[in-house]
Order: C-alpha cells, then sequence, then structure tokens
C-alpha cells in the first residue's frame, strides 16, 4: 500500500508538471495524420498505434531489449498487480532508449530525453484512459511487449510466462489482467468503443479449452480473438511499409502502391491502394460491398504460373505452421541439492593442496555426500527453529550443540584423513617449480642482454661507415683517379666515333664513284650499238666486257688500300659479283669491329674501377 500511494503521489505531481505542450505533443502529432478518416476501426486503430511505436522510436527496440531492462530495473522480483511509481517509470523507459542511442550507428541518432517523454506521458495516458486503474507492473511489462518491435510470437510467449503457471498452464485471471491492460492502449487513441475491455473478455478468446498451454495461446497470430485484431494487423503493416506493386491504382490512379494491395474478386483487374481502400473509395461498377482480396507481396504471371503448375503436379510442398511448435512441458530447472558449498579459500597454498586431491574421485565424492548431509541436518533444524514459537528450551540447545559438535568433527576428519599427509610431496613439488620458474628467468634475462648488446654494435657500425668513407684521404684520392680515367675513355670513345664516321663518308664516296663508272660503261656500250649498225660478234662484246671491269677497278682498289682486307677481297674477286653488296658488307664488318673494340675497353675499365674500390674499402676497413 506504501509503495501504490507513493506511486499515485509521483504520478500526480508528474502530471501536473507535464501539462503544457510537450505533455499533449503526441496527440497533436496523432490528429495532424488524419487517421480517423479510415473507414475500418481495425486498420485505424493499427495505424494510430504504428505511429506511436514510431514516434517514440520503440520499433527499434527488440523485445529481448525490454526483458532485459525490467530484469535490470527489478520488476521481476515484484509481484504484477503492485504499484509502481512515475519516477521509476521513467526510469525504465529512459534506461531503454539510453541503450538504444549506444546501439545505434553514428549515421542513425536519436534524442533519448524526447523519446522518454513521449513515451511516458502516452502511458500515463493510456493509464488514465480506464477509469479507476493504476500504473502496476503488469501494465508496464503488457505495455511496452505490445508497443516494442520484434516478432509477435516472441512477444506472446514472453506475456504467456506472465500469465501462467508453473505448469505452463494459462491463468484465466492474469490472462484477464493482460486484456485490461492491453486494451487500455486502443481506448487511449480513442479507439475504445471498438476494442474496450468487459469482462467477457477472456472466455470467449479460448471458449472452448479448459487448460490452454503455450501452443493454444500462439493461435492469436494466425487467428486473433475479437478485442486483439488489431495486434497483428499492426506487425503486418509494419512488414509490408517499404513493399512496392507496379500496379496502377484504379480509383486514385496512382503509379505504383507501397503497402497492402487490394483486388476485387468480382470485378476483373480493379485493384486498389491501400489508402483509397481504407477510406471506402470505389469508381465504375465496384462496390464497397464487394469481396476484397488483400495482398502483402507482389508476384509476377510467370510466379503465380509456376506455383499453380506446382500445385497441380503436387510438387509444393504443405504449408508450414504460422509459428514454432514448442514443448508443452515446462523446463526443468538445475536441482542443485547435491552440489556442496565452496569453502573460503584463505590463501595459494590452501588452493594448491586442494587442487592436488582432485584425482581421488571416490573419496571426494563420499565426502561430498557426507558433508551434503550435514547442510540438509542444519537447514531442517534451522528451518524447525525459526517456525518454532520457543526457542530458548534447554532441550533444543542441547540438540543444536550437538549437531555443531558433530558437524565440526567431521569435518576435522575430513580435513586430517586428506590433507594434512600430502602438504610435504606438495611443498616439495612447489619448491621444484619454483627453482625452475628461477632458472628460466635468469636465461630470459640474460638472453635479453645479449639481444640488446648486438643491437648497439649494428647501430654504431651504421653510424660509423658513412663518417670513415667521407674523412678517408686514401679513398678520396682513387675516387679522383677514377673520374680522370673514365673521362679519358670517354674522350677515346668519342675519338673512336669519329674515326667510324669518316670511314662511313669514305665509303660513301666509292659508291659514288662506283656508281658513276657503270653509268659511264653503259653510256659507251650504247654509242657504239648506234653507230655501228651490223651486230657485233659475241667474242667481241665478251671481250670489251672482260676488259672494262678491269680497267676502271684498279684505281679504287689502290685508294682503299689501307682500309681493310675484307674491302680488298671485295674488288679482288671476279667482275660478276656485285659490288654494291660487297661495300655494305664491308661497312657492316668494320661497324662490328669498332662496337666490339669499345665494349672491351669499357668492361676492362669497369673491371679496373670494381678492383680499386675494393681495394679502397679493405684499406678502409
Amino acid at each position: 500500500m506504501v509503495m501504490e500511494e507513493g506511486g499515485q503521489r509521483d504520478r500526480g505531481r508528474a502530471t501536473q508538471a507535464t501539462t503544457g505542450a510537450e505533455g499533449r505533443q503526441i496527440f497533436v502529432e496523432l490528429g495532424a495524420q488524419n487517421f480517423d478518416a479510415i473507414c475500418l476501426s481495425t486498420y485505424r486503430t493499427a495505424c494510430k498505434l504504428r505511429f506511436i511505436q514510431k514516434r517514440c522510436n520503440l520499433h527499434l527496440i527488440d523485445i529481448y531489449n525490454v526483458i532485459e531492462a525490467v530484469r535490470d530495473a527489478g520488476l521481476n522480483a515484484v509481484e504484477l498487480n503492485a504499484g509502481i511509481s512515475v519516477t521509476r517509470l521513467e526510469n525504465l523507459v529512459s534506461s531503454l532508449f539510453n541503450q538504444l542511442s549506444k546501439r545505434l550507428p553514428t549515421t542513425h541518432t536519436i534524442n533519448p530525453r524526447e523519446s522518454t517523454v513521449l513515451l511516458v506521458e502516452f502511458l500515463l495516458a493510456a493509464v488514465d484512459s480506464e477509469p479507476d486503474s493504476r500504473l502496476t507492473v503488469l501494465s508496464v511489462k503488457v505495455m511496452l511487449a505490445m508497443l516494442c518491435g520484434g516478432k509477435l510470437v516472441d512477444k506472446l510467449r514472453y506475456v504467456f510466462s506472465q500469465v501462467s503457471d508453473s505448469g505452463s498452464v494459462l491463468v484465466q485471471s492474469k490472462f484477464d489482467g493482460f486484456l485490461r491492460e492491453a486494451l487500455k492502449l486502443p481506448t487511449a487513441v480513442h479507439e475504445g468503443p471498438s476494442f474496450g475491455y468487459t469482462p467477457t473478455l477472456a472466455r470467449s478468446c479460448f471458449p472452448q479449452q479448459k487448460r490452454v498451454m503455450l501452443n493454444m495461446f500462439l493461435q492469436i497470430v494466425p487467428d486473433p480473438p475479437p478485442c486483439l485484431v488489431w495486434l497483428p494487423l499492426m506487425h503486418r503493416l509494419a512488414n509490408v511499409e517499404h513493399v512496392y506493386h507496379p500496379v496502377t491504382c484504379s480509383y486514385c490512379r496512382g503509379n505504383g502502391m507501397t503497402g497492402f494491395r487490394y483486388r476485387c474478386l468480382r470485378c476483373r483487374g480493379y485493384q486498389l491502394c491501400q489508402s483509397c481502400f481504407w477510406r471506402g473509395n470505389a469508381s465504375g461498377s465496384h462496390s464497397n460491398k464487394h469481396q476484397m482480396k488483400e495482398h502483402s507481396s507482389w508476384k509476377s504471371p510467370a510466379t503465380k504460373l509456376g506455383r499453380a503448375l506446382g500445385r497441380t503436379l503436387g510438387c509444393v510442398s504443405s504449408r508450414e505452421p504460422p509459428h514454432p511448435i514448442y514443448s508443452e512441458e515446462p523446463e526443468r530447472t538445475l536441482n542443485l541439492a547435491n552440489i556442496v558449498p565452496a569453502r573460503p579459500i584463505r590463501n595459494t597454498s590452501e588452493a594448491m593442496l586442494l587442487s592436488s586431491s582432485v584425482p581421488e574421485s571416490s573419496k571426494s565424492l563420499a565426502a561430498a555426500q557426507r558433508m551434503n548431509e550435514e547442510h540438509a541436518l542444519i537447514a531442517a533444524y534451522v528451518n524447525r527453529l525459526q517456525s518454532s514459537p520457543c526457542m530458548d528450551s534447554p532441550s533444543r540447545q542441547d540438540e543444536e550443540h550437538k549437531l555443531i559438535a558433530r558437524y565440526t568433527s567431521r569435518l576435522a576428519e575430513t580435513d586430517g584423513s586428506r590433507v594434512i599427509p600430502n602438504r610435504s610431496i606438495n611443498f616439495d613439488v612447489n619448491k621444484q617449480k619454483r627453482e625452475l620458474i628461477a632458472q628460466l628467468e635468469s636465461k630470459n634475462r640474460e638472453i635479453l642482454a645479449e639481444i640488446k648488446r648486438l643491437r648497439a654494435e649494428h647501430d654504431a657500425a651504421c653510424q660509423a661507415s658513412p663518417e670513415k668513407g667521407s674523412t678517408n684521404p686514401t679513398l678520396l684520392a682513387e675516387l679522383r683517379l677514377l673520374r680522370q680515367r673514365k673521362d679519358e675513355l670517354e674522350q677515346r670513345m668519342s675519338s673512336l666515333q669519329e674515326s667510324r664516321r669518316e670511314l662511313m663518308v669514305q665509303l660513301e664516296g666509292l659508291m659514288k664513284l662506283l656508281k658513276d663508272e657503270e653509268q659511264r660503261q653503259a653510256a659507251q656500250a650504247a654509242g657504239s650499238t648506234h653507230t655501228s649498225p651490223s651486230r657485233p660478234s659475241p667474242s667481241t662484246v665478251r671481250s670489251v666486257g672482260a676488259v672494262s671491269p678491269q680497267a676502271h677497278m684498279y684505281p679504287p682498289q689502290d685508294s682503299l688500300s689501307g682500309v681493310g682486307g675484307d674491302v680488298q677481297e671485295a674488288f679482288a674477286q671476279g667482275p660478276r659479283r656485285n659490288l654494291r653488296n660487297d661495300l655494305l658488307v664491308a661497312a657492316d664488318s668494320i661497324t662490328n669491329t669498332v662496337s666490339s673494340l669499345v665494349k672491351e675497353l669499357h668492361s676492362d675499365d669497369v673491371r679496373e674501377e670494381e678492383e680499386r674500390l675494393l681495394n679502397g674499402k679493405d684499406r678502409a676497413g
């Protein structure tokens, strides 16, 4: 009663403090959405509660987050009908949104304070919507479970755990309390005449069942009772918010639909978007009395044909159940009666002694059983003393003293039989281990010192080598000589290139002379044919052809006496050879000779430079 009265006082103070614009903000925004234009009460209620859910950012919070926050707030240890203060409710809701802001990515942020104020005001308004109602633990759990995100099956499982007994059987009185609190949500958004609470609702939900188990309770998902039709519809609305249908609405002519799509089963090809259907719009021969089919996804004609063929041929498997089938029996809790409470360990030596006695499984099991019996006797005696009104009788004190003496003697016997004989052995083993650890640590220190010394020597050598090379005069002199030798080789190479160019010029001149000589001979032969009309004898032509080349080749042979053997051979052979090709071959041979000479000179110079560098480094070392 104290907790309930305090809750009423806190709630009254909070209501007075938030009666301004901020307290009415969520209802003002809800009225601006014009949801009252929806003709169907079920869709109108689901749309309003979905707006409240998204405006308070509850769609980002899972049912398991709600369960964790309720447990951290300590509400699981409180009776369901116990009252709760507004301050405690605000702390619970604030922890929910603070944890949510930590989980969300940086690209999606919320205002935890604003969400907390909006949700608390809506919950208080929902509680105040019913006369003579108060804020209880059950109302907080039910409303948060209904409005949060997550799967509907998980929400109903949590609700069933709150309204069932230890045998997992639904308690009608608790289920009636659940309906009372859940139907406060439609009443808060002014849908009480359609989904208000009546005392006969609990019996009408499961009329034919005497024992309602979990799987029967989950039938609310596919076949909800009339008072809870809005709950599955709100989850279906959340699932189809971003579903697109590439179909034109037959009333508003909108290009494409988002959300639900409704197709008339009487009018061929007549389809409406969810906005037009909810508001009762119709056109042409269509009437609102026609039966409509609701579609939550778009399927192409090819997909429909494939499914129809599959159903006809029996290839499609049977439909899965709307929710998984759970075990009807409650999960058994672990039996901890045979577990002996752990004795506090005072130091590490005692811990090592106890660890050494673990392999003796049979002895330890027998000792554990004896200690368990002693603990059971002590627990029974304590319970008897607490339940008995007279506690100072001499007989009871004697029984207590005897029991304590028996227990202490049993403990002393157990410790003396197992621990004391092993102390010397365990101490020797520990001493050997400590010595081994000391040896390993000393070796580790030596290795680290050696690594440090080698690293210092390496750094010193790397820093000293450039300084030695820059201050050694012998190496500087060797470098100057190498540079001079390099300049001489470059000059010699340039002179060889110049001589090669001169040789090429001479060869071009010789080729011009030979070409002029051939033209002259051709002109003479043409003149002789014009002067003598009679055809000369073959012997005469042969003699002229044999004499004329030899007569004109001796001067070039004398001028090329200093060129090389290849050129001379080209001019010394018979008159039938092609002199132009011979000159080109001679030029190529000269070029190859000069290039091979340059390569040999360059390789000798490089080898000398490498030898001098190596000798200089040896002297510096």
